[in-house]
């Protein structure tokens, strides 16, 4: 007999097939479909799913599977380059939802520790939402991408001195000091133990693994080390999704890591979309029909505080008025943790059923809204760069230069981030002698930089200031290199409008940002993915030995046509016949055997192009490329032959070079007519 789980399961993936093929049809994020799906299967839609328990079991693994790949893909010295954002950034951000909440709470008449109560469940936000739209909008390592990692892991580690705190608001007895002091026990151990372990084991444990070649155990090993640190944390006090993102970090500083990330990929998605699908099913339309307006109301003030507290905590860490509006927005929703400590706060009569089914509601809804909100966080930041107030006030700091370089110079590039694009057009300029200067918001990749001898600046290119100070009226051109789609199109924007004759070159991860970008004054957008492929393309036209002239025609035609003939995978004529001619020929290299009867004879004695049909195009000796041999040069038994023609041809000479065979016909007769 088979499990009620089991076609609870099949239904719930049948009807998210649906629901996510229609907010496809329309252009809607696939986290709306997921809500949707569990909105229509759950106990307050139409009741298709019964095992609700187990499915929130299921979501639990996804949050768990998100938390790990995200630090999969971060270090440990990511994680204290963060330590201001987490300690300063998060504290800011709690105290101030909890403080506004709970004043609000007191002014309606609740009592004050249950209005505290309603603060502290308020501040936290949702890290499954977030990090899973940035992840989409391949935001995470953009500036608020990071802040808002660093906020949502100070609010996880806040979860548990939240549920300590509990029982005192409630009334009950119990030392909260002892408490918390343990709590601060475990967590300091905790963080000493991933820094062993992240040094001296996972990655010997790993390097053991991948010697054997079985895929099958280092995944299992990947899955085992996620999960049970996940365990270990939670058994420590701490949440399991947290204890699962100290997993990546140990795993992180492994050469593994990408693999590792590669593998859990598929079953980070499928179990995270049981996370969006249970938060789903907690949602009562009838609730939401019968009071509407103080329901609105309720998200309204929810969103409002929770934006502002987010985007005063990152300006308070010196992020710019971009990132605070896009922090501030990203964190505007009440997280999935919240349900837990709303569960313990039913448990301890410091939320009532009625209260905590609006508080699921009002929740729920500020999730469903998080996709749509985050849109508009480049918009918001260029109207906040209006009031000359905010744009005075907020990144202030951020303009570091103490060899006050940049107002010496003029007719130079001004290099937009300073990762691997900027960095390599940095070293290009200074080979070039061309005068430049970078930019960039991270403050240890600057200085390392610095370092290096590179003249880069720490500051913010979409504010207008900063750029003036960056000399933009006498530059000559403006490479936009950050990962940050929103903060490109508002520097490419800004930088026109400053300099109407410089050459601005913009780069994007997607062919569908070249259009706006070069609509804002972009002279040139190099979107990395087809740039990607049409490199891809260049290898192997030339593996098909295409005359370079025309494989640089069509690739001209590419770019020029902004990818379009690519796009609809259009070819040439003169490729398409040159496809047709070439497929069969082959070029292989063979060494030449000790046995081999063509050692110590020059190539005109061996006659391989009569009797075989094969040219040596090359010959390689001693780590020498000898190109083009003549007639006159020697084989010698090790010389790798490269040659040149038909498949059925070369496999006919290869015994021969490879000493298989004594002699080829042609090859005894030159010798005997010798």
């Amino acid at each position: 007999m088979h499990s009620p789980l089991f076609a609870d399961l099949v239904v719930l993936l049948l009807v998210s097939i649906g629901v996510l093929f229609v907010s496809h049809q329309v252009r809607a994020p696939g986290i709306i479909a997921f809500l949707v799906s569990g909105l229509l299967l759950g106990p307050h839609g139409l009741g298709l799913v019964s095992a609700v328990h187990e499915v929130e079991q299921l979501a639990e693994i996804g949050v768990i599977l998100l938390l790990f790949t995200i630090g999969l893909e971060f270090s440990l010295a990511d994680l204290l380059r963060m330590r201001r954002v987490v300690l300063l950034g998060g504290a800011l951000q709690i105290l101030g939802v909890t403080g506004v909440v709970a004043g609000a709470a007191v002014a309606a008449g609740i009592s004050t520790n249950e209005a505290i109560f309603l603060g502290m469940i308020a501040s936290l936000s949702s890290t499954a939402v977030v990090l899973r739209l940035f992840q989409e909008r391949a935001e995470v390592d953009a500036p608020h991408g990071r802040v808002s990692l660093g906020i949502l892991v100070c609010q996880d580690l806040m979860i548990v001195p939240m549920i300590l705190l509990i029982p005192v608001l409630a009334g009950g007895s119990g030392s909260l000091g002892s408490a918390l002091a343990g709590f601060a026990v475990k967590t300091v151990a905790a963080l000493v133990g991933v820094v062993v372990l992240a040094r001296f084991v996972v990655p010997q444990l790993l390097h053991k693994v991948v010697q054997t070649r079985n895929r099958d155990l280092f995944l299992l090993t990947v899955v085992t080390v996620c999960l049970t640190t996940a365990w270990a944390a939670g058994e420590a006090g701490m949440s399991l999704p947290l204890g699962a993102f100290l997993a990546g970090l140990l795993i992180s500083e492994s050469q593994y890591s990408h693999q590792a990330l590669a593998d859990i990929l598929p079953f980070r998605d499928l179990f995270a979309s049981f996370f969006f699908i249970s938060i789903g099913m907690l949602l009562d339309v009838g609730l939401i029909a019968d009071n509407p307006v103080p329901l609105a109301a309720t998200v309204v003030g929810l969103l409002a505080v929770k934006t502002v507290a987010a985007g005063v905590a990152t300006a308070a860490v010196g992020g710019s008025l971009a990132t605070v509006a896009m922090t501030g927005l990203a964190l505007s929703q009440v997280g999935e943790f919240s349900f837990v400590l709303a569960g313990t706060g039913i448990a301890a009569g410091l939320l009532t059923e009625t209260a905590y089914n609006w508080f699921v509601a009002a929740s729920v809804i500020t999730m469903g809204l998080t996709p749509f909100l985050i849109r508009l966080g480049g918009p918001l930041a260029a109207g906040l760069q209006r009031i000359p107030v905010l744009d005075r006030l907020v990144g202030g700091d951020l303009v570091q230069d103490p060899s006050g370089h940049t107002s010496k110079l003029s007719g130079h590039v001004i290099i937009v981030g300073f990762s691997v694009n900027g960095r390599n057009v940095a070293h290009a300029a200074r080979l070039g002698g061309i005068p430049h200067v970078a930019v960039d918001m991270n403050p240890t990749l600057v200085q390392s930089a610095r370092e290096d001898g590179y003249e880069v600046v720490y500051g913010d290119a979409t504010r207008k200031a900063f750029l003036e100070y960056l000399g933009i009226e006498r530059a000559h051109a403006v490479v936009v290199a950050i990962s940050d789609a929103s903060s490109t199109r508002q520097v490419t924007a800004l930088a026109r409008s400053m300099n109407s004759a410089c050459t601005i070159v913009a780069r994007t991860r997607e062919v569908e940002e070249v259009e706006a970008l070069l609509e804002l004054g972009a002279n040139f957008a190099i979107p990395e993915e087809l740039e990607t492929s049409i490199e891809i393309v260049a290898r192997l036209l030339a593996s098909y030995l295409i005359p370079r002239a025309e494989m640089d025609a069509f690739i001209s035609e590419l770019r020029a046509g902004q990818y379009q003939m690519f796009r609809s995978l259009a070819v040439t004529s003169d490729l398409a016949d040159l496809r047709q001619t070439l497929t069969d020929v082959e070029i292989q290299t063979l060494r030449v055997a000790e046995g081999s009867a063509l050692a110590g004879r020059a190539l005109n004695e061996t006659d391989l192009r009569n009797v075989y049909g094969v040219s040596v195009v090359a010959v390689r000796r001693n780590g020498s490329m000898i190109p083009n041999p003549g007639g006159e040069q020697v084989v010698l038994a090790g010389d790798l032959l490269v040659l040149l023609g038909l498949a059925e041809e070369i496999v006919a000479v290869t015994p021969l070079i490879r000493g298989d065979i004594e002699a080829s016909p042609g090859l005894e007769a030159g010798v005997a007519g010798g």
